[in-house]
């Protein structure tokens, strides 16, 4: 088990410098002036030419390449250009509600989607079948600004049950802020993790041990979680995985319609003001998340399927 995590975790370091090489190219070729962002129009050359000179700038790419990726190496973002704080510790603040919103948009959708999958799967082509498949359609097709922008229009501003924005104050004001947000996350992860289990599990169900445990006269609640949802979720695993890339991903928009702090929300404020330094910590942070949730992954398909412990 060991080997295999560790052959796992070697797999993982080409990813990262692939990653880092696409944020370097991609923050060189951006239109726009970093030095004529921050310093601003009404900057002489003198001025711009200074900054220039005090970013490293001016050096060869090669050279600006090399020292990205020592500072990447040390986890050394340097300072932001807008306002000279450590990005650091701009990341410190921001970071822990991109994670609360995650774990809890996850778990909501866990919670929602593989009871529907269950449900769908022992009504096969019945009424509760066809409503998880029209729930799973709109899922697919409803955009997460979209629904967060209804949610938000529905549930805060008409009925006022939850607050507009901000992250609140305590454990519980928090909670209040956190909970619409996550669970328009947690709504569109659900359609997914629904249909996903719904297919894995009529496939095992299929199976002939299955038949011989129902022959054998097994009830049916036995049949289907202890038989049927255990060995099902090889393949659900993969979707979890899946789920919760997207739902990083998906916090982005989430936390721009709800005006909540977040990794998402600071990338896109620095993406608007060309501060590189933060784009480049912003991108590297989501890539770090991708590869730690994939590890996260491997561990899980390890403890599902033995199979993959005796292989390594």
């Amino acid at each position: 088990m060991a080997k295999y995590l560790f052959l796992r975790l070697l797999d993982a370091i080409p990813t990262v410098f692939l990653v880092l090489t696409l944020v370097f190219v991609a923050m060189r070729i951006l239109p726009g002036d970093p030095a004529l962002a921050v310093l601003g129009a009404n900057a002489d050359g003198g001025q711009l030419e200074a900054f220039r000179e005090k970013m490293g700038l001016n050096d060869p790419l090669w050279l600006q390449y090399l020292n990205f990726l020592w500072d990447a190496v040390r986890l050394d973002f340097g300072n932001s250009l807008m306002n000279d704080q450590p990005i650091s510790r701009m990341i410190a603040n921001n970071l822990p509600h991109t994670i609360y919103l995650t774990l809890l948009s996850v778990l909501l959708g866990l919670s929602m989607g593989i009871p529907l999958g269950v449900i769908a799967a022992r009504n096969r082509n019945r009424p509760p079948d066809s409503a998880l498949r029209i729930y799973s359609l709109m899922g697919y097709a409803i955009p997460d600004f979209y629904l967060a922008a209804i949610l938000l229009v529905v549930f805060s501003l008409n009925l006022g049950w939850f607050p507009i924005n901000g992250e609140g104050e305590g454990f519980w004001d928090g909670l209040h802020h956190l909970i619409l947000p996550a669970l328009t996350l947690a709504l569109l992860k659900s359609a997914f993790l629904g249909r996903l289990t719904r297919t894995s599990l009529l496939e095992v169900l299929g199976r002939d041990y299955i038949r011989t445990a129902r022959a054998k006269g097994a009830q049916e609640g036995r049949v289907v979680f202890h038989h049927g949802l255990r060995n099902a979720m090889l393949p659900l695993s993969t979707g979890i995985g899946i789920s919760i890339l997207a739902t990083l991903s998906g916090s982005v928009a989430v936390e721009l319609v709800f005006n909540r702090p977040g990794i998402g929300r600071l990338l896109i404020d620095a993406i608007t003001e060309r501060d590189y330094p933060v784009i480049q910590a912003g991108v590297m942070m989501f890539a770090f998340f991708v590869i730690l949730v994939n590890l996260a992954m491997d561990v899980v398909y390890l403890i599902v399927d033995p199979r993959i412990r005796i292989k390594s």
